[in-house]
């Protein structure tokens, strides 16, 4: 299969390029599309007889080249409308009636705050080419207005709030939010990218528009991304000044599965600068080895690193409530548990090379010994509460 991508060098483009090759490498093998493809790249600065060639053996389109935010109004017209017709004309050329997807926004219903806009009136323009086209010669065009798009890649302080935000924040630049209250309707890139590789298996979702509202319909004119998100701006960057705490608190965000804090989560890591990539940890050293807290977590607990030197006993005491995870990565040792007031010792020998994951239990004494005499005894612990200096839960005891 040949796809042609234009406006491949784009923030959609460069995402759905990214994807379809990993398609075409067998990368990506949950898709309903065979990696038996042809990604044609077409962009700003590409020999217009590229188009030519690509036209004519594209087995599907995706038109996704456009223009934002130029300088002088007409060119919206021309820059989306006006390029939307030579590739339609291009292909009518050459009666390649292969599928078509057309970019467009819901500022192309033209309604509430999006009356009057001339973005919006390039879209529609382009939307009737499009269907005026589909109309004269059969082929299937799949047109889709879509929100905010969010995620990497997507240029700051061009036409995103959310690509502004991240941007600002992760540099460390000020931000300015005129109307905490204002909604959006979001999408997130992956799964923007999702549907349209989904629509080039002729599995789109159809819908139609109530001025700027979607509804879903089976047989419906639209095609739209079944998944987005509403957040006001006052939400995305209380969210996003959370997300830049990390490195300082050590505390992991919110982030379930699927989300839009996971996805916002993700877009802001991928604006942070190199120097931020990589943060320290403050290690607390002695002569027994150090202990080092990693993550924290306001509902489930926190994950520390522990490292004994060789012979070195650690541990001695009990919990009411906490308990832990002990994780033995690298070494050789022994961990020792014993309920309080009573005698008998569970013993579990532990080592990196076979890795387990031992509990300690509430009311048990526990210690973890170094069996080594030359190596150090490394590891990972969770525990299910946070360290609170004031009121610690730790009891000082020996196991034995």
């Amino acid at each position: 299969m040949n796809i042609l991508v234009t406006g491949a060098k784009g923030f959609v483009g460069r995402n759905l390029v990214a994807q379809l090759h990993n398609i075409q490498d067998g990368k990506a093998l949950w898709y309903p599309v065979s990696g038996d493809i042809t990604v044609y790249e077409y962009d700003t600065g590409s020999d217009p007889a590229e188009l030519d060639a690509y036209c004519r053996n594209a087995d599907f389109v995706f038109n996704l080249a456009g223009v934002n935010r130029p300088e002088d109004p007409a060119e919206f017209m021309r820059g989306n409308a006006g390029f939307a017709s030579v590739l339609l004309g291009t292909l009518r050329k050459y009666g390649n009636t292969c599928p078509v997807m057309l970019s467009s926004s819901v500022q192309a219903s033209l309604t509430g705050r999006y009356a009057g806009s001339e973005y919006g009136k390039s879209k529609l323009a382009g939307e009737k080419l499009f269907f005026d086209y589909s109309e004269e010669t059969g082929a299937e065009v799949l047109v889709y207005r879509f929100p905010n798009v969010f995620g990497k890649w997507c240029r700051p302080n061009y036409n995103s709030a959310v690509a502004t935000f991240c941007y600002n924040i992760a540099n460390d630049l000020p931000v300015q939010v005129n109307d905490r209250s204002t909604e959006l309707e979001l999408v997130y890139i992956d799964d923007l990218v999702d549907e349209m590789i989904m629509a080039l298996a002729g599995k789109e979702h159809r819908c139609e528009f109530d001025g700027a509202e979607l509804v879903p319909e089976k047989d419906g004119k639209y095609c739209h991304v079944p998944v987005t998100f509403r957040a006001t701006l006052g939400e995305i960057t209380d969210m996003l000044y959370r997300f830049e705490t990390q490195q300082t608190t050590l505390v992991i965000p919110e982030i379930p599965e699927g989300s839009f804090a996971q996805k916002l989560y993700s877009t802001y890591l991928s604006y942070l600068p190199e120097r931020k990539a990589v943060f320290p940890l403050k290690m607390n050293t002695d002569g027994r080895g150090s202990f080092t807290e990693m993550f924290r977590s306001g509902n489930c607990g926190q994950v520390s690193i522990n490292i004994s030197g060789p012979g070195i006993v650690k541990g001695r005491h009990w919990h009411n409530t906490k308990s832990e995870i002990f994780i033995v990565v690298s070494g050789h040792g022994l961990i020792r548990q014993r309920k309080v007031g009573t005698e008998e010792v569970m013993e579990t020998e532990v080592s990196g090379d076979r890795i387990m994951a031992v509990r300690t239990l509430p009311g048990y004494v526990h210690d973890i010994v170094n069996l080594s005499e030359t190596e150090n005894l490394v590891t990972v612990i969770w525990c299910s509460g946070l360290f609170d200096p004031d009121r610690p839960d730790t009891y000082s005891e020996s196991v034995k």
